[in-house]
């Protein structure tokens, strides 16, 4: 494609020499600006992958992929729900719990808190939850009346296993002075840390009896989840489920659709970024244009010696074609390997600029999510390649055409 004559030629004019130090200069700002968009795109690219998968993983893994309710606000014959539900081929498990809003208090530390009333077998079939206990264990769960709490409201709280923790509830009893909220102390039995920090900081799991009992719902409970083998087909379950059950007042949602402003908003964000981010790829290859354009007048003459001497047009163009691209090239090259590198290594880098600057770069609050998550897709790093590769040649194309076009008799008029 190249002959040797046009690679050597390409070689030494990538060798600045002394008088040609701003072009050289130019050369490396363009290498470090590639360097920096298609690294910067990646790491983007694999956090935003990351934080959608782990955010969605925690959610579904505590909530499930369809949700079964009631316009009644209860769900008498669950038991038998369960047992049909867990029949179905595709599905994993099924559960049913109690879901109330309460007032946790102790230590004088008040917060808000969403109490699940599960049994221990419900918890159990979900890897996720069940590798969530962190402190305390889940032995006797059903039998005894502990709770397990979130450990950001643990620490919030300053308790801990063993520790005594205050839960009140709107929903009390109702007298002729009015409705008096219920309230009752429950000992920590455990410690979940989910990952994240909407669950950690406001989640208590309650054994179903005694949620039961808590919220006054005897032999009922307020909702069933069931979790699908393959997530993403939660829509057309949820469709077989409905018409099963078309007959009572029972409604179901898939978790698509209970989150779907998380799902918006996060690809919302993505989208953006992409653009953003992608815009310093495209400021990059325009300076290959302008440094590109400053060599072809700087090595105008020897255009027109080479052009006397028998070198045709094409040739030229192959030249400046090669000058060009490689510095899209070296520049693509080192910013994938830098991307990458950063992106598999992103929670390290956050904790280390947390320790050594003493302050908070990803704050659980905002974000939900209690660490930087990143994963890298191959599609995406190689889809980042050539569309790097490719903007990186067009824009050599305009100085190489110009270069070809040059007239070796206007060039050495006057020499």
């Amino acid at each position: 494609m190249f002959t040797a004559f046009e690679r050597l030629v390409a070689v030494r004019y990538l060798r600045a020499k002394k008088q040609e130090g701003v072009i050289s200069v130019i050369g490396w700002i363009t290498v470090a600006g590639i360097l920096l968009g298609v690294g910067a795109l990646i790491v983007v690219m694999s956090v935003m992958n990351g934080f959608r998968h782990d955010l969605l993983a925690t959610i579904t893994g505590v909530q499930g992929h369809v949700v079964i309710g009631s316009f009644d606000k209860s769900l008498p014959d669950y038991e038998k729900m369960v047992v049909n539900l867990e029949s179905k081929s595709g599905v994993t498990a099924a559960s049913a719990y109690i879901e109330g809003q309460v007032l946790a208090t102790a230590n004088g530390n008040n917060t808000g808190a969403l109490v699940r009333g599960m049994k221990r077998e419900d918890i159990l079939k979900r890897d996720f939850m069940r590798n969530a206990v962190v402190q305390g264990s889940l032995d006797g769960f059903d039998e005894g009346s502990g709770v397990l709490i979130g450990i950001r409201m643990a620490r919030k709280l300053g308790i801990y296993t063993g520790s005594k923790i205050k839960l009140i509830s709107p929903e009390g009893q109702v007298t002729a002075f009015g409705s008096v909220p219920r309230t009752k102390t429950y000992s920590v039995a455990g410690i979940v840390d989910v990952g994240n920090a909407m669950f950690d900081d406001g989640m208590i799991l309650m054994p179903l009896k005694e949620s039961q009992i808590y919220f006054r719902r005897k032999g009922t409970v307020n909702y069933i989840e069931v979790i699908l083998e393959k997530p993403e087909t939660a829509r057309e379950r949820m469709k077989e489920f409905r018409a099963e059950y078309a007959d009572s007042s029972i409604w179901m949602q898939d978790w698509m659709a209970r989150n779907s402003q998380f799902i918006g908003v996060l690809q919302v964000e993505r989208n953006m970024m992409f653009i953003i981010v992608a815009m310093v790829v495209l400021v990059a290859a325009f300076n290959i244009i302008s440094s590109q354009i400053m060599l072809v007048n700087d090595k105008a003459k020897g255009i027109a010696i080479m052009r006397t001497m028998g070198a045709s047009r094409k040739s030229i163009m192959k030249i400046f074609m090669i000058t060009g691209s490689s510095v899209g090239i070296v520049g693509t090259v080192l910013g994938t390997l830098a991307g990458v590198s950063l992106a598999l290594n992103i929670e390290n880098i956050r904790r280390w600029i947390e320790a050594v600057f003493d302050t908070t770069l990803f704050p659980p609050e905002f974000y939900f999510l209690t660490r930087v998550p990143a994963s890298v897709k191959i599609e995406e790093v190689f889809w980042t390649i050539v569309v790097a590769l490719v903007l990186s040649f067009l824009a050599a194309v305009i100085p190489a055409w110009r270069a070809s076009r040059l007239d070796p008799v206007e060039v050495l008029r006057y020499e």
